[in-house]
Parts: C-alpha cells; structure tokens; sequence
C-alpha cells in the first residue's frame, strides 16, 4: 500500500499528484482480493486514461487534480453542459475514481470497527449502497451485490491484505481512512466549486 507516500505528498503541498493518487486507490481496491476485481478492473480503465493525458502532448498540465481541473475548464474540455462531448475528459474519468474512493472508505472503515463475528458481505453492501450503487446501472448493481454475498469472513480477509496480525492491520485501516477521507473531502470540494459533481 502506499499510504505513506500519499499523505507525504499531501501534507506538504496539500495538491494530489494525479497519477499516485489514481494508481493508489486503484492497487488499494486490487489488494483487498479477486473479489473486488469488478471494481478494480474499472478502476485501471480509469487510471489508464489519466495516464495518457498525463504522457500527452498537455502532460504538465496534468501533474496534480488541481492543476487538471483548471486547465481542462480554462480550455472548455470538459462537458458541464452534458452535451455527450469529451466522454473521457480528465474531470470526467478522476470522477469516477473519485466515487470509488467513497465506497473504500466507508467500507474500510467498517471493517476496521468491526467485531470478529461481522460480515464483510454486509458491510461492503452498506458501503456500496450508500456509495458506488447510486451511480451504477441496474446490471451493474445486481452483479457487484452478487459478488459480494461470496466475501470470505473477517478473519480471512485480513490475511489477504497481507498487512500482519489483526491489531496491524487494524492500525493500517484507521490511518488508510483517516488519509482517504482527507484527500475525498478536498476533491470533493473542489469539484463543488466548479460544478463538476454530476458530470455525465
């Protein structure tokens, strides 16, 4: 994981290096295990297309979100009209990120306050529902809540992490979340400022 290497970024320049902050979320989801690989296949989708900007003729301007956002706004590249133009636009495509990052941070955070009896099934499905599943088309819902009832227990999933004993991985979660709602509120907030929350 790469946590610490996110919040060294962020706490000292409070600007999110687009591509670490794209390719963290998406290798954060891939280690929680096979399962979620609906999730983190469309995560690398995403991440794929910011690395294109990023290796583009416009590159500089893609260094950190803030600095994507104002160029693409600056230069009309996103669709704030929802006019079906710029389908992949650097705003559009982090969005979506975005959104999943909710989902693993409501999720984390309810695993790592869990009891050794709690289900990840539940859990996760709560955390969808009140995040990622208001944003997908019905097919897409059914199967992620599918593929969720066949979550193993609690104890096995933090051996998948593969963090260390319960009590580390525990302690990894509290500081996992504490960073991903930090860097969630501040990209929300800039993304409510420019309109760009309901982006199609």
């Amino acid at each position: 994981m790469t946590v610490d290497r996110i919040q060294e970024h962020f706490m000292s320049e409070r600007c999110f290096p687009l591509l670490l902050f794209s390719l963290s979320c998406n290798r954060f989801i891939d280690s929680l295990g096979k399962l979620f690989g609906f999730i983190s296949s469309d995560a690398l989708k995403k991440v794929e297309i910011l690395v294109r900007f990023r290796n583009g003729d416009n590159g500089s301007e893609y260094t950190t979100v803030q600095s994507m956002v104002q160029f693409e706004l600056q230069n009309e590249l996103v669709d704030v009209n929802k006019t079906g133009i710029y389908p992949e636009s650097g705003c559009r495509t982090l969005l979506r990120l975005h959104r999943a990052l909710k989902w693993l941070e409501l999720f984390l955070d309810r695993l790592r306050t869990s009891t050794e009896d709690s289900k990840t099934s539940v859990m996760c499905t709560e955390a969808y529902n009140a995040s990622l599943a208001q944003h997908h088309p019905w097919l897409v819902k059914k199967a992620a809540l599918g593929a969720f009832r066949f979550l193993p227990q609690r104890s096995e999933f933090f051996k998948i992490m593969n963090v260390g004993p319960p009590e580390k991985v525990v302690a990894v979660l509290g500081e996992a979340v504490v960073l991903i709602s930090e860097v969630y509120r501040i990209t929300e907030e800039l993304y409510v400022k420019h309109n760009l929350l309901d982006l199609p």
